[in-house]
């Protein structure tokens, strides 16, 4: 009984920890930080002042933020979705490769030839910097939404790199031999660490998505806890075949992200409160894994200011600027994407298999990454709004709704469908009257920034819309609503 006191103190202190992180982000909203970067600053300032909160070994901390990130790339790979994806999957998947590749060359390069590190050291510096970072995306897109190709570019990219980067990582840490042997056996690790992560993904969302249709149960509250348990399934399948979990998940959550499944709201909810909660935990788990005394030793400070100054201003927009060549985009679009490549969790988390390793200069490197990450999350993440209106790049906040008015069917209801018409569709600006859509198809519900619009034959559709329709088609005139 005597541990009762002590629990019940630790619990009401984690609770408000949770409570003031939650609360955070109306702070950071209104004095223009990233939620993000607060929590990294707000723990590594707690774990100086408090020694004792950074008791964690860093295994544990890898093994919390590896969780938390299976989490938000699921939640993320739903939020996109294979009707967004698909339109965009073939620039993605080029980004998120080679672009990650490009920039680990790079900066592997910049950190030997400019700040004198050994060719090992460089290439962990840069394999561990190239990946963009979903929870750091999604949390300063917050409520705002970016409309048309770059939105789906910059999320994919963030989901897709992860896997990437962690890939290389974990060749580069498993390489053997030395010279060209070392590097076809890292490079052979990489292509198997996709390949594997490809398959599981593909085919476990493909399953997942037969078992949320098919496989009742006996409470309402159990289809998410399933869902999410086989999402965390895929992870580990992955990872034990010596494939990228992080790859499975993402791409099962794309696969199920707008498919129809009994529960698909709630599963949406949970996940989606899951993967919120999950970044907290990853970015107060990575504060208090840092040490700031260690940080100001040597020159690591100013080493990992030039780095990221070289990333921001050189690499992205340059070398990574040359990967989107190919891709058909307008110059503002672009220019966005190049700008908004923003650093978080896991190259700090890349920076935790370094110290596992017990590389050499391991802990310098973990600093200089974590200094790093913090420049791109206060400039580059700051700075988002601000570039989508220089650019002119459609970005519209979205307000909540808490009231919500819905009907629930006991089987699946056939012909019955959801549409949110987007920017420059054919159906943006179009009245009812004159939409293309058939005689078998009828529009029974609109509704426009949260409020119902009057369904009549003069009624003007706007970009942001939801529309609820019957339409006798499988798919209904999808093509209508899309860019």
């Amino acid at each position: 009984m005597h541990d009762i006191v002590p629990f019940a103190v630790t619990t009401l202190l984690v609770a408000l920890a949770v409570l003031v992180a939650v609360g955070s982000n109306r702070l950071a909203e209104r004095i223009h930080v990233p939620t993000p970067a607060l929590f990294l600053i707000l723990a590594a300032i707690a774990s100086d002042v408090v020694p004792r909160l950074g008791g964690l070994s860093i295994v544990v901390d890898q093994r919390i933020v590896t969780i938390a990130l299976a989490f938000i790339l699921f939640d993320g790979g739903m939020h996109i979705g294979w009707g967004r994806m698909r339109t965009a999957a073939t620039a993605v998947v080029w980004l998120g490769v080679a672009g990650t590749v490009v920039t680990a060359g790079a900066l592997a390069i910049a950190a030997h030839l400019i700040f004198g590190f050994d060719w090992r050291t460089a290439l962990l510096i840069g394999a561990a910097l190239a990946p963009t970072d979903p929870a750091v995306v999604f949390s300063v897109l917050g409520r705002r939404e970016i409309s048309g190709r770059s939105g789906t570019l910059l999320e994919g990219e963030s989901g897709a790199n992860d896997p990437v980067g962690i890939a290389l990582m974990v060749s580069l840490l498993g390489a053997t031999g030395s010279g060209w042997s070392a590097v076809g056996s890292g490079f052979g690790h990489f292509l198997l660490q996709l390949a594997v992560g490809g398959v599981v993904g593909v085919l476990g969302g493909w399953l997942l998505l037969q078992i949320m249709r098919r496989i009742p149960l006996p409470n309402a509250a159990l289809y998410p806890v399933q869902t999410m348990a086989f999402a965390l399934l895929l992870y580990g399948g992955a990872t034990a075949l010596q494939g990228s979990g992080f790859l499975a998940v993402f791409l099962a959550g794309i696969l199920v992200g707008d498919a129809r499944a009994p529960y698909k709201r709630e599963i949406e909810h949970f996940a989606g409160a899951l993967a919120s909660l999950g970044e907290i935990v990853a970015f107060v788990v990575l504060g208090l894994s840092i040490d700031l005394s260690s940080i100001f030793t040597g020159n690591r400070f100013w080493t990992a200011l030039g780095l990221a100054a070289l990333l921001i201003l050189v690499v992205r927009p340059l070398l990574v600027g040359l990967v989107l060549v190919p891709i058909s985009l307008t110059r503002g679009e672009r220019w966005f994407i190049l700008l908004g490549g923003l650093k978080g969790a896991v190259p700090i988390l890349l920076g935790t298999y370094v110290l596992v390793e017990g590389t050499h200069r391991a802990d310098e490197i973990y600093d200089i990454v974590f200094v790093v990450v913090l420049v791109s999350v206060l400039v580059q993440g700051g700075l988002v709004p601000t570039l989508a209106r220089l650019f002119k790049v459609p970005m519209r906040v979205t307000e909540p709704e808490p009231w919500a008015l819905g009907m629930r069917f006991r089987d699946e209801p056939e012909g019955l469908h959801r549409y949110v018409v987007a920017t420059g569709s054919p159906a943006d600006g179009c009245t009812l009257s004159d939409l293309d859509v058939g005689e078998d198809f009828w529009i029974s519900m609109i509704s426009r920034a949260g409020r119902l619009v009057q369904v009549r034959g003069d009624t003007v559709l706007h970009a942001g819309d939801e529309v609820l329709a019957l339409a006798d088609a499988p798919d209904g005139p999808d093509a209508l609503f899309r860019q």
